[in-house]
This record gives C-alpha cells, sequence and structure tokens, in this order.
C-alpha cells in the first residue's frame, strides 16, 4: 500500500520519520511521501529522513516558530490560517502514485491535537483517496490538559478522516523508563505494526508472491465505513529453512512426505498460535474485540513456514472471537526474514474502556479548569479592590 503521510506536530513528526528509516531499512516502499507540519522550528531540525523542503513551519507570525505551547485551539486555528502553506507541500505529493493518506498526530499536545482534525478535513474536500488517521493517545500520568486535549481532538478527528488507527501511550509505557526512552520504543511498536499491515501484498523483484493475496484493497475494504480502528501483533523467532538436495532425500521419498505432513501440522499451528496471540495480547488500542466491525489478518514471514490451512482456519476463528462476517486474511512472505509474524487490523471497535475512561477524565478536568479561573479572576479581584477607591489608575 503507497501511502503518502503527514506528521503533524512534534510526535506525528517523528513517527513518520520513523517510518522513513523502516522503509530505508526493509525496502517496504509503504511511504510514497511524507511532510512534516509543525508550528515549532526545533522540532523540524529534529528530524532525520523527511526531506528539508517537505518540513513546514507553520503560524510564524502568531507564536515565532516557538509551538503552541499545549494550545490546541490554538493550533486549529493556526493550521487554518497556513493551510495553503500545508497544501504547497502537499502539491508535489504525486496523489496518482498513492493510495490514501495517512495523517499523524499526537492527540495531546497542541499543534498535532488542533491541526490534524483541520488538515483531514481540507484533504476530503480535495483529493478522492481515503484520508486515515493515527492518533497517538497521552498516559494517563501526563496531565489534565493533555487528557483534556486527547479527548477532544479524538472526538473531532474521527468525524473527519475515513477511519481513525489509534495508538494508546497509557498500554504501551514501561514502570521507570525514562520519557525518550519510552517513547523511542513506543514509535518502533507503532511503526512495526502498521509496516507489516500496510507492507502486505506489495511484491519486489526476486521476491516470492503470496498464496493469499492482501493488497492495499483490502486494507482499504477494511477500514471503510469509518470509526476506530486497533491493531494487534505477535511474532516469533524461526531458522529458516535450508534446501535439500542429498541422496538421502532422494532415498526416503514416503519418509520425507511424512515429513512434510509433520511440517505442515507445525505451520498451522504456529499460524493458529500466533493469531490467538495478536488478537487477545496487547492490541495499539486495548479494547473488547468482539463486535468488531472488519478485520483483516496478515501473516509475514519466511514462505516456507506460511501455509494457506493455517491462514484460513485463523481467519475463521477471527471471525468467531469478532461476531464479524467481514474478516479478511492472507500473507506477506518476506523470505529474507528470521521470524513469522500475524498482524491483525480490528476496524470498527466500538467496546473501548479507555476512550470511555479519557472522556470522563476530560470532563472532569475541564470543569476543573473552568472553576480554576473563575477563582483566579475573583481572587485578583479581592486583591486589588480594597486599594482601588485610593489609588488612580494610569488610563
Amino acid at each position: 500500500m503507497k501511502l503518502a503521510m503527514i506528521g503533524f506536530g512534534q510526535a506525528g513528526g517523528k513517527v513518520v520519520d520513523k517510518f522513513l528509516e523502516y522503509d530505508q531499512r526493509t525496502g517496504s516502499e509503504i511511504v510514497r511521501a511524507a511532510v512534516a507540519v509543525n508550528t515549532a522550528k526545533a522540532d523540524l531540525m529534529g528530524l532525520e529522513y523527511i526531506p528539508q523542503e517537505q518540513r513546514v513551519l507553520i503560524g510564524q507570525s502568531r507564536v515565532k516558530g516557538h509551538g503552541v505551547g499545549a494550545d490546541n485551539e490554538l493550533g486549529a486555528e493556526i493550521a487554518e490560517e497556513d493551510i495553503g502553506e500545508i497544501q504547497g507541500a502537499i502539491d508535489d505529493i504525486p496523489v496518482h502514485e498513492v493510495d490514501a493518506f495517512l495523517v499523524v498526530a499526537g492527540l495531546g499536545g497542541g499543534t498535532g491535537s488542533g491541526g490534524s482534525p483541520v488538515l483531514a478535513k481540507h484533504l476530503k474536500t480535495i483529493y478522492t483517496e481515503p484520508v486515515y488517521g493515527l492518533g497517538i493517545l497521552p498516559g494517563s500520568d501526563e496531565g489534565g490538559i493533555y487528557t483534556l486535549n486527547a479527548a477532544r481532538s479524538f472526538q473531532t478527528l474521527v468525524n473527519e478522516v475515513d477511519n481513525l488507527l489509534v495508538f494508546d501511550n497509557d498500554a504501551w509505557r514501561k514502570t521507570g523508563e525514562s520519557v525518550q526512552s519510552g517513547y523511542d520504543d513506543i514509535n518502533d511498536e507503532i511503526v512495526r505494526r502498521f509496516g507489516i499491515l500496510f507492507g502486505a501484498g506489495e511484491v519486489r523483484q526476486g521476491q516470492e508472491v503470496a498464496e493469499s493475496v492482501v493488497d492495499s484493497s483490502e486494507i482499504i475494504n477494511t477500514l471503510s465505513g469509518g470509526g476506530v480502528s486497533t491493531v494487534g501483533y505477535a511474532s516469533e523467532t524461526v531458522e529458516r529453512k535450508q534446501e535439500s538436495n542429498g541422496l538421502l532425500s532422494k532415498l526416503t521419498g514416503n519418509d520425507q512426505s511424512i515429513e512434510d505432513q509433520l511440517d505442515s501440522a507445525n505451520t498451522t499451528n504456529r499460524i493458529m498460535s500466533l493469531v490467538r496471540k495478536a488478537a487477545l495480547g496487547r492490541l495499539t488500542l486495548p479494547c473488547e474485540i468482539d463486535g468488531t466491525e472488519r478485520a483483516l489478518l496478515v501473516m509475514a514471514g519466511p514462505s516456507a513456514y506460511l501455509n494457506r490451512k493455517g491462514i484460513e482456519r485463523g481467519r475463521k476463528w477471527l471471525e468467531e472471537q469478532t461476531g464479524s462476517m467481514e474478516v479478511r486474511g492472507g500473507d506477506y512472505p518476506v523470505n529474507d526474514s528470521d521470524f513469522v509474524a500475524s498482524a491483525i487490523l480490528l476496524s470498527g471497535v466500538t467496546n473501548v474502556p479507555r476512550i470511555k475512561e479519557l472522556q470522563q477524565v476530560a470532563i472532569e478536568a475541564q470543569d476543573n479548569i473552568s472553576e480554576i479561573r473563575e477563582e483566579s479572576e475573583s481572587n485578583l479581584q479581592n486583591l486589588v479592590e480594597d486599594d482601588e477607591d485610593e489609588l488612580e489608575s494610569l488610563f
């Protein structure tokens, strides 16, 4: 699947940068074009892989390149005012070679949280290609203002994109690790999961063709219908099989047949185990998988460890667990890989306790902020009113 990725804000820019590094390392060629948009000049300068000419600094007349300070209303205003500058960078994207747009943003800050819904809405009015969002939720320990920002941004963005893929930092931060190493690990996890998902179906020179092909249309159909999506992932290291053409293998045809059957059974069992781990393990957005509207299963790894029977069994199991009649599945042969992986896209999930909790905390934070502001104004009035009869104002 060929994507035009636009990283909005600090987190969004870093994730898109990481996707480009993944593309170079694996040769997957998912990112057909990349743009980074930010109100903070320093964040744009810190990127490594996004071309300099595709980094757009907005809001210079308002914030002088210093960012919006977690004010997502200001972030939205600046995005609307400078949408022409953003469009200027997007005009360089060869849209005829792109399957979809992916707008990536952290939802807890100011620039990406406020600007990403504005950009998504703008893209949908101009282009016929699907516009997806990849929204990153802040950890619950990051503070009330970030939770409030995330709840408001989530609520807005989900209505402006064709589908919102969500990654919840709260589910992935490890106890005791530094903020920087925590975010680096999280970005690696985001790219690993979505890289396998979006890379499926891409056939390169000398690569084996999948038995059950998953191409961009399968992903687009799974994401169609809107709503919220989450991705599950599980992998297992394997030793790559060597071809055996020796005399012994030629003389023991019957034994070889039995060995092939055992290999097939092992392969099927391994696939089933990985499918269960991916669906019932840690999702990018933790949720109950029953009631999922649509799902897609991708098995990746050396072709010798992938078989149609295992994938079909995994697909049927996923159908039973989700209750969905729209479960697609296929394989993605990567013959130079040392692992077999299962990536599962669950689209249209509705039973998401984290989102309900986020919204509740945000409502409380909003009420608290209003109370604090009113109290602050009252305290200031009390502070100065005792002397205002005796002192004259300057103007």
